[in-house]
């Protein structure tokens, strides 16, 4: 886009490219998303950037009617592969307040300095500064939902200091944190957790979404509550400084989810609220995925069908690494009962049951040298457990947010056990590649028979295969009802 076209979407109050770029107005010193309902400012007074950030760098507020800083992330950073874009991962995982510019770059393979220059030309913005507009989102957010002392806040958000704290929060939003704690909505709460709204751009198929969560929720770590159309997906978190109980619901209102987040470290609260916006897929572009499908006269019908259906991540990337070997040629339904006997045999108690959530997944360090002999599975399937647990316990294969798709893939495929259909479906839910085909998987091969497509036809879905592949497992699920009503999908 050039700033003539941007400025079109700004007109049209284009919610598409809410989190693609910020339009910043002279005349008021605020910056906004495109889709601010407020009077378009005149073209003359506008200037572009591509990050919150870099309109803060440039001296410009947060506007109070549309709050730019809650949009859904750009879905370009889950597109690329590239070093920015894993930059972009790592920083909203989390990774820069915890281990500074020095730790992203070792991460990276870069120098602080080359992270620093590659994010400046392509945001406005490095590192810190991108770390400190969502340090700042954070801060918002718990002014505004929960009674903990002002200070308490800025060493949960990731403020080295009160100073630092008072601030930023004066500079992006005008305001001090008093101020903005007393322009909150009065709502009831009942001061267990931290309410969030998790935003997302365009149709969110939730329904099918949820049915996807539901069929493979394992005992003791998640839980589905409510009747479809208001459930409730559940589940625990083991977090950088604690542990965590997620709550996320079916029914939220136009762009957005509820959720709830119960923490035993404030500190974790960005990286829990990544962890399920990765796991909902909630920064996809469903827009130019049905573009991109209404072409294809096979699967256009499928996602018209479906509009806004998502790839869904992971929450704990090394818990779907070990279930993904647990599922290896056997049912979704077999797959879960060992997870959950798993979960039972080597998890980590939560403090305190929470509900049906009991535990959190073991680590790959708890299972590297495990017996598993609970397991009813073969023993080379074991090994290959054991085998993968040790890999990603010594790092020697890398699953974390921004590792490197294609050596985290060919680490996999070295393992013994680990093959083709394995190493695909990690990349696409693990490491939320949008552009994964998994050709061998049964439920795919049913899904090309029920469209009348073949594994060729895939190469013009992309860079969206991942979403292709989910159209295609539903329309397997409908073929399999149609001849037999009484199995489920």
């Amino acid at each position: 886009m050039d700033d003539d076209s941007r400025y079109e979407a700004v007109r049209s109050r284009d919610a598409r490219f809410d989190g693609v770029f910020y339009t910043a107005v002279r005349t008021t010193g605020i910056y906004c998303r495109p889709s601010c309902p407020a009077l378009t400012p005149k073209r003359a007074n506008v200037t572009f950037h591509p990050s919150a950030a870099a309109a803060q760098a440039a001296g410009y507020r947060a506007c109070r009617r549309c709050r730019p800083d809650a949009v859904p992330g750009s879905a370009e950073w889950n597109l690329r592969a590239d070093a920015v874009g894993r930059a972009m991962r790592m920083i909203a995982d989390g990774v820069v307040d915890r281990d500074g510019v020095t730790g992203l770059a070792a991460r990276l393979g870069y120098s602080p300095r080359q992270v620093q220059r590659q994010l400046t030309a392509e945001l406005g913005a490095g590192p810190v500064a991108l770390a400190r507009a969502q340090r700042a989102h954070t801060a918002r957010i718990l002014l505004r939902t929960t009674d903990l002392p002002v200070t308490e806040i800025a060493f949960a958000a990731g403020f080295a200091s009160v100073r630092q704290f008072n601030d930023t929060i004066r500079q992006i939003y005008a305001r001090t944190p008093t101020q903005l704690r007393g322009s909150r909505t009065a709502a009831p709460r009942d001061g267990a957790g931290v309410p969030l709204r998790l935003a997302h751009r365009g149709p969110y198929a939730a329904r099918e979404v949820f049915d996807f969560l539901a069929r493979r929720a394992v005992a003791g770590i998640e839980e589905i509550t409510g009747e479809p159309g208001t459930r409730g997906y559940r589940r625990s978190l083991d977090l950088p400084h604690g542990t965590g109980v997620a709550e996320v619901g079916e029914s939220g209102g136009p762009g957005w989810l509820p959720a709830r987040l119960r923490l035993t470290d404030l500190r974790d609260l960005t990286t829990a609220v990544q962890r399920l916006r990765r796991l909902f897929d909630l920064d996809a572009d469903p827009y130019a995925v049905a573009e991109r499908f209404a072409a294809d006269p096979r699967l256009g019908p499928l996602a018209a069908a479906r509009p806004g259906l998502r790839s869904p991540g992971a929450a704990q990337l090394h818990e779907l690494a070990v279930r993904a070997v647990l599922g290896q040629q056997i049912t979704v339904a077999a797959a879960r009962t060992l997870a959950s006997t798993l979960v039972a045999a080597y998890g980590k108690p939560l403090p305190a049951p929470d509900g049906a959530l009991t535990h959190v997944f073991p680590t790959a360090d708890a299972l590297a040298e495990a017996p598993l002999t609970e397991l009813g599975m073969p023993d080379t399937r074991r090994r290959t457990l054991r085998a993968l647990c040790a890999a990603l316990a010594e790092g020697t294969v890398v699953l974390e947010p921004g590792a490197d798709r294609d050596a985290a893939q060919a680490a996999l495929l070295a393992l013994p056990g680990i093959g083709p259909w394995t190493a695909g479906y990690l990349r696409m839910r693990a490491l939320g590649d949008p552009d994964v085909f998994l050709p061998g998987d049964a439920g795919v091969r049913h899904g090309l028979a029920a469209i009348g497509a073949g594994p060729g036809d895939a190469g013009g879905w992309r860079p969206w295969r991942s979403y292709a592949v989910h159209h295609l497992w539903r329309a397997a699920g409908d073929a399999q009802l149609r001849v037999s009503p009484a199995v489920p999908s």
